[in-house]
């Protein structure tokens, strides 16, 4: 079984007082069910888990009075059960198909009978009418694919090696020559594997890269469907703006121009087809800023945005046929380093951080800018071998100097540090703190 860094944040509500359900959203695929499931075993002697998808007639239950007592009688009439007072976990999985379930969390949670998690890969689709969200009641976490330290669990790289990159990190010192080119390796098999928990068991059993890139086609057709059961009438244009997510990180700026959709595309017309698949948790926005100055959404011009995808290893597999081979042999240059820099996306998204590039009037150009400690730190991203050649950059800091944190360079060399900017392995942004 994978582990997962969930579990430290289950196990730290399980022993919170006044607790409230717990509410997991995340994409499809993602391993929700699977922690929640792991979890129940460790913790609680009974769990009752209902899948309103799996199983839509538990949604009758929740027709009538929504109290504990009457759920329960209701439920365990349909087959669920066994609850026992003070040691049931009730799990609701896929809970935006049922409305009034979500509702009825504000009643169950008053009651204090039983413990219970909600679980939902489309809860920002609001295509289900809630009557009254459980304001108040609820804890949201945001489960993401697993990252690279997950990944290095999985493929049972010893603790004492990851030790060793963290202790480089914190103390700004290059990791041990060997070490560094084996972490490297197994990065550069993250970028095609990624970070889905089937596609990672399937190529940890089986080494496998086609069978890996198999359970990515799969997943991809899944999030595809979603778009065609979920999307009423922006269907296609949602699926459009999918389908070019890749294309439009190939280029070299990697931004999101919607005139590659069609001549004389307006901003309105794709505003909320774009913005379904972020809420569906399949894409990041990342937003330009030409200012630099937090916080970035009073600066942010959301008319002008990257679009990344939720997993590097999805993105892979969408690309040109032999990629992956390209990638495992060195070159992570590919597609204008598209798979570099939506690594690092996804890293800082799971971290908490939101998203932004700096672009002031194609002068100078940054892949991504933070708010740090109520500073801000520049951030690039380098997949070739000029990764110290950054005239934007360098301008950057002379003009910002007094604004920032030092910056960050991400390349595939080793860690090294200059006065103004520290050089890191694309690896240990792993390690970048959370929000």
């Amino acid at each position: 079984m994978l582990k997962r860094k969930i579990q430290i944040k289950l196990e730290n509500w399980y022993k919170s007082e006044h607790k409230k359900a717990l509410l997991i959203n995340g994409a499809r695929q993602v391993g929700k069910t699977t922690a929640v499931r792991e979890f129940a075993k460790k913790y609680y002697s009974h769990f009752v888990e209902i899948n309103f998808v799996k199983n839509p007639e538990a949604k009758i239950a929740f027709d009538g009075e929504l109290s504990t007592a009457t759920i329960r009688a209701n439920l365990s009439a349909l087959g669920y059960g066994k609850f026992k007072e003070g040691n049931t976990l009730v799990f609701f999985d896929e809970i935006q198909e049922c409305p009034n379930a979500r509702t009825a969390i504000k009643f169950l949670v008053e009651d204090g009978v039983f413990d219970y998690i909600e679980s939902g890969s489309l809860l920002g689709i609001n295509y289900k009418h809630v009557t009254s969200y459980p304001v108040g009641f609820e804890t949201e976490i945001v489960l993401y694919p697993m990252d690279f330290e997950e990944y290095l669990w999985a493929r049972e790289i010893d603790e004492t090696i990851i030790d060793i990159l963290k202790n480089a990190y914190i103390n700004k010192s290059p990791v041990p020559e060997f070490i560094h080119q084996q972490i490297n390796k197994l990065y550069r098999e993250y970028l095609i594997i990624g970070g889905m928990p089937d596609v990672v068991q399937k190529f940890v059993n089986t080494r496998d890269v086609g069978e890996a890139v198999n359970i990515q086609k799969s997943i991809l057709a899944t999030y595809r469907s979603d778009i065609s059961n979920y999307a009423g009438k922006q269907q296609t244009i949602v699926r459009q703006i999918f389908d070019s997510i890749t294309s439009e990180l190939g280029k070299q700026d990697k931004r999101f121009v919607l005139s590659n959709m069609e001549k004389g595309a307006s901003f309105r017309k794709y505003e909320y087809p774009t913005q379904w698949l972020v809420d569906a948790g399949i894409a990041f926005y990342s937003f330009n800023t030409k200012v630099l100055e937090v916080p970035f959404e009073a600066v942010e011009n959301r008319r002008l945005f990257k679009l990344y995808m939720v997993d590097t290893g999805l993105l892979c597999s969408t690309m040109f046929r032999g990629i992956q081979f390209q990638v495992l042999n060195g070159d992570i240059s590919v597609n204008e380093g598209a798979l570099t820099e939506n690594f690092i996306a996804c890293q800082l998204a799971s971290k908490g951080y939101s998203l932004h590039y700096y672009d002031k009037k194609s002068k100078q150009e940054l892949d991504f800018v933070v708010a740090d400690k109520q500073k801000i730190r520049l951030i690039e991203v380098k997949s070739g071998k000029d990764y110290k050649r950054h005239t934007s950059l360098n301008r950057a800091i002379e003009e910002n100097k007094s604004k920032l944190e030092q910056s960050i360079v991400f390349s595939k060399e080793n860690l090294e540090m200059t006065e103004d900017i520290l050089y890191l392995p694309l690896y240990m942004s792993m390690f970048i703190e959370e929000r």
